[in-house]
């Protein structure tokens, strides 16, 4: 009956998998268009910026040219009155007013040729920057259409691993099934593994005697006390042995016979080593005594 459940979960172990990692693709799919809707938010601000530049200069361009045709009535209105002027004094000081309203003409009519000059260069740069928007809304609309396809597939493939995952939860336990769920979202895909000489293959820790008894007898449902992860056991051929003095594990099969000086003996061999060495230490002190 436990095998059946630990099959169940395995299955179930491998949809669940699949489902959060879709999930989780789903979830990221956007991230890949906020680049590309950044890049076109700022190349539409910054146009929206220029644009007010633009309009700006054609409101200057349009004072100028006011001033500037201001001025050249105000001169050629000057110029009109030379033919009345009878002395000297009067013709200096209305040549003065007609030198004063030309150079004020003549500044207007530079600062409205610097400007229309500023205002082709922005027109330009608007042009440009239209058609790079244009281009790159295009681009995003391509990508966002592959978004949805992409996003589209991902979500039936969802659809039929819940269908599968409906089809195995019948008869597992709803509170082993929520902490199964948790946990494989929580250990990269991982809710259920094999212990092995006595630790957890999935967080690698060794666990006390009686626990792994537990875990080889399969009458419950364990779970490692440190990564919480479902276990059952695994006949790998590996032997373990524990020192219950020093309380630690030992794996005698982890050692390579050929690679190494020192062999295992057994019980025997290693009594009669004993008795050889308890000889040879009699026989040295008989012979210290002689001497």
């Amino acid at each position: 009956m436990i095998e059946e459940v630990f099959e169940k979960l395995r299955s179930l172990q491998d949809i669940l998998s699949r489902k959060f990692e879709i999930e989780t693709e789903i979830r990221d799919i956007p991230k890949t268009l906020a680049t590309r809707t950044e890049l076109v938010n700022r190349l539409k601000k910054s146009y929206i910026e220029k644009n007010e530049q633009y309009e700006d200069i054609k409101l200057r361009i349009k004072n100028l040219k006011e001033r500037m045709e201001e001025a050249e009535e105000n001169r050629e209105k000057l110029e009109s009155q030379m033919d009345a002027i009878k002395t000297q004094r009067e013709y200096e000081a209305l040549d003065k007013e007609i030198r004063d309203a030309s150079d004020k003409e003549l500044q207007f009519r530079k600062d409205l040729q610097k400007e229309e000059k500023v205002l082709e260069e922005m027109a330009h740069a608007l042009e440009r920057e239209e058609s790079l928007i244009k281009e790159q809304e295009e681009e995003l609309a391509g990508e966002q259409k592959n978004v949805k396809e992409e996003s589209d597939k991902k979500r039936k493939q969802l659809t039929q691993l819940e269908k599968e995952e409906t089809g195995i939860i019948p008869g597992l336990d709803a509170e082993m099934l929520f902490k199964f769920e948790r946990i494989i979202r929580s250990k990269s895909g991982l809710g259920i593994v094999p212990l092995k000489r006595g630790v957890c293959s999935g967080c690698h820790m060794i666990l006390p005697m009686q626990f792994v008894n537990d875990v080889r007898e399969g009458k419950n449902i364990m779970f490692c006390p440190y990564c919480s992860r479902i276990l059952f056991f695994q006949e790998d051929g590996e032997e373990v042995f524990y020192d219950e003095a020093a309380e630690g594990i030992f794996e005698m099969d982890d050692m390579d016979d050929d690679d190494s000086d020192n062999e295992f003996l057994d019980d025997e061999d290693i009594a009669d080593d004993e008795g050889e060495s308890d000889d040879e230490e009699d026989g040295g002190e008989e012979e210290v005594e002689d001497m």
